[in-house]
């Protein structure tokens, strides 16, 4: 049997760099080992470059196991451009509070390389393998800061919960493999449709969907996910918040509608609901917060409820909107989270009335923040109105209910949003002293505003890629 290595070209170049990133930190005295972050940076662009040019070059190894297809090539892109922002607007954060810890770089590395092997299981054993790599990363990242009692709270609560999920999620997996025969997700399709929903099966199906839930934190499995953003690096909270959960629903869609989608009666209204409580909780929940990254944290599980949405329609498009809202959501929370980040390093605060008259002490900040959450809240044109609109467009006929009751918690979303900009731009700061950005985050902010105000207006690119990959998602 032929092994096309070619396929796997992403893949071996990650593990080389996460390695030499490693490495180098070993042997690198630490007074120097500030370079690292530009190193893993520049390898990642040399990897993402890679994977775009090798992004047509698609097909199958060991008989289904592994996909290489325009699906899994448009989540590893979003993947890896996650990472390149995530750590370079991150650099002076790392040095002020993660130390010479070595191992952060090539941990992130890691993780993203767990979320590339993610997009591309075609099995169940590739997927819980490239899962668990990425998760027991996150563990490590989340707990970086140990010598805080925040952190390392944060870090065990993290673990406890990770490996709960994983037991469930892996049990899910067994139980579809017992009711089917099979581990291959497109054989699990065939063997479905041809024997129907046995018991084995529905149990096997609602063990995954809590089991990815906690992955994806939607209601009712997100209690983890307040405390951990609060507690973990701020950059590992924005890496956390856009790789963790595009990756988790990459296999979402792949295990449900690529190997379950006979089922689709049986699970559709599950993810309804799950969808509506994540939304109504989420946007409820996030009114009360006065940390601004608890606020996130519950504004995150509100759009987990937004992207389920997608996998309910469990059509191109559902696809398609997922993907699209996907990406756009890497720039929005990275471009609030890095803002986060570099005000924490000037205050050491996260609490939202801290953030009294950021305009006057760093207007590029202020502005970006501004424009992030509006776009999260779906205002019009920012990229996340169009993202909103192709997402709900999806299950107009049907579930007509989610699309009022995201439209209404849009508008709550609004409230709490604008009440941290509000405090930006109408309170007097505390303290007057300009807050210096550096280069690296001024550059990440300013990526951040430019594609959300972009893809808001002119959308087309972007929907016309993820129009592509979706389709390329039902060619096997």
């Amino acid at each position: 049997m032929s092994f096309d290595f070619s396929l796997l070209t992403t893949e071996l170049a990650m593990f080389v760099l996460g390695l030499t990133t490693f490495v180098l930190g070993l042997v690198v005295p630490s007074g120097s080992r500030r370079g690292l972050g530009s190193f893993a940076v520049l390898g990642l662009l040399l990897v993402l470059g890679i994977t775009v040019v090798n992004r047509s070059h698609q097909g199958e190894l060991l008989n289904g196991m592994y996909l290489v297809d325009g699906y899994a090539a448009f989540f590893k892109i979003l993947f890896l451009m996650a990472a390149i922002l995530v750590i370079f607007g991150s650099f002076r954060y790392v040095d002020q509070h993660v130390g010479n810890h070595f191992e952060y770089y090539s941990t992130v590395i890691f993780a993203t390389l767990g979320m590339v092997v993610m997009a591309s299981a075609g099995d169940f054993i590739t997927l819980y393998l490239g899962m668990e790599l990425m998760t027991i990363s996150f563990i490590i990242l989340v707990a970086f800061r140990f010598i805080e009692g925040k952190s390392l709270e944060a870090g065990i609560k993290y673990l406890l919960l990770a490996a709960m999920s994983s037991a469930v999620t892996l049990y899910g997996l067994s139980l579809v493999y017992g009711a089917t025969g099979t581990i291959i997700i497109g054989q699990v399709a065939q063997a479905v449709a041809g024997g129907g929903a046995s018991p084995l099966l529905i149990v096997g199906l609602t063990m995954l969907v809590a089991g990815l839930g906690f992955k994806v934190a939607a209601v009712p499995f997100h209690m983890w996910s307040p405390d951990v953003y609060e507690g973990a690096p701020t950059p590992v909270t924005s890496f956390l918040a856009v790789g963790s959960k595009a990756a988790s629903f990459a296999v979402l869609l792949r295990l449900f509608i690529g190997g379950l989608a006979e089922l689709h009666g049986q699970w559709a209204m599950l993810v309804a609901v799950l969808a509506a409580l994540s939304m109504l909780i989420g946007n409820l929940v996030a009114i009360s917060q006065t940390n601004i990254k608890r606020m996130l944290a519950y504004s995150s599980i509100a759009q987990a409820g937004y992207i389920l949405v997608g996998l309910v329609a469990a059509t191109e498009a559902g696809i398609k909107g997922v993907m699209f809202y996907a990406f756009l959501y890497v720039f929005a929370t990275v471009g609030a989270f890095t803002v986060v980040a570099a005000v924490y390093n000037k205050i050491h605060s996260d609490e939202i009335a801290d953030y009294a008259g950021l305009v006057q002490r760093a207007p590029l900040a202020a502005t970006v923040m501004l424009v992030c959450l509006l776009s999260m809240a779906g205002i019009p044109p920012l990229a996340g109105f169009v993202g909103k609109f192709y997402l709900f467009k999806t299950v107009v006929e049907g579930y007509m209910w989610l699309v009022y009751l995201g439209l209404i918690m849009s508008m709550v979303s609004v409230y709490y949003y604008l009440r941290v900009v509000l405090v930006m731009f109408r309170d007097d700061p505390k303290d007057p002293s300009p807050i210096e950005l550096g280069s690296a985050t001024t550059l990440t902010l300013f990526i951040a505003l430019v594609t959300t105000i972009v893809l808001g207006i002119y959308p087309g690119p972007l929907a016309e890629v993820a129009n592509m990959a979706a389709q390329s998602f039902f060619l096997h």
